[in-house]
């Protein structure tokens, strides 16, 4: 009786390992067959990109779509979009490197940075949580296509209506713009949203008063460096501060030495 027990115990503990084993042996196929997969989606794209003297402005990359990517990438795509999101930055850098004087990575107009609307797409519609690749189309989008950071935006809402940050990069947006109206309406959107900050709500009455105000210019900056993952947006959004803070040191000299010539009769030494 104890033998025929002891079988029993012997051979349900043996399935059991045996069938965690399978788990554990599928599993590792999957992930092996998902990176063969994205590491193939590379090479098929480096082999079919055309050569750089080939390249047109109508289509400086060669890339497969979205939807390709996904399919073949299986369970992968927050990996797929991470290719893309690499391919984004990688794009504008060499475009950057080939481009004779400053830029300014928050107006990149002179690139002529055709792919930068259809990559960020890519990679937000195969990952649409990917937080960093809407931020970076908010702050770096809008002087390449407008209505490209507008519809990326809009998407990103569309797909986390929990995301009260993404109406934030909208009214930064068209506040740029100077439509403060849509900056003020996008704000106030925002503000509804549960866990929103109340400087949101307060952003919204400033547009409508004072949109086109140095302070506020200061503290869009100031908010925006304060919530920004993304090191080169922190970058831009410092570099602005300190612009308007420059701005309001010269406005200071300026009435120091009107004040010094109405005293003394004549401008300062």
């Amino acid at each position: 009786m104890r033998s025929a027990l002891f079988k029993d115990v012997l051979n349900t503990t043996m399935n059991a390992l045996n069938s965690r084993q399978r788990q554990q042996a599928a599993l590792i196929l999957t992930i092996v067959l998902g990176m063969t997969l994205v590491v193939a989606l590379a090479r098929w794209t480096e082999a079919h990109r055309p050569a750089p003297k080939a390249l047109t402005a109508a289509s400086d990359e060669l890339y497969i779509s979205p939807h390709a990517a996904r399919r073949m990438s299986l369970a992968f795509n927050g990996l797929a979009a991470d290719w893309y999101w690499m391919r984004a930055l990688q794009y504008v850098g060499r475009k950057s490197i080939g481009h004779a004087g400053a830029l300014q990575l928050d107006d990149l107009s002179p690139l002529a940075l055709n792919q930068l609307a259809p990559l960020l797409e890519h990679a937000t519609t195969l990952d649409p949580q990917f937080m960093a690749a809407y931020e970076y189309g908010a702050v770096v989008l809008p002087s390449v296509d407008l209505d490209a950071a507008v519809k990326l935006i809009n998407t990103g809402i569309a797909e986390n209506p929990r995301a009260w940050r993404l109406h934030h990069h909208l009214g930064y947006i068209y506040w740029q713009r100077g439509r403060f109206q849509e900056a003020s309406a996008a704000y106030d959107a925002g503000s509804r949203i549960a866990g929103a900050p109340a400087w949101m709500s307060v952003m919204a009455a400033q547009m409508q008063v004072n949109g086109g105000s140095r302070e506020l210019a200061r503290d869009i900056y100031r908010r925006l460096y304060a919530e920004a993952d993304d090191e080169q947006v922190k970058l831009i959004a410092l570099r602005r501060l300190l612009q308007v803070d420059s701005l309001d040191e010269r406005d200071a000299i300026r009435r120091a030495l009107a004040d010094h010539r109405a005293r003394a009769g004549r401008c300062a030494g």
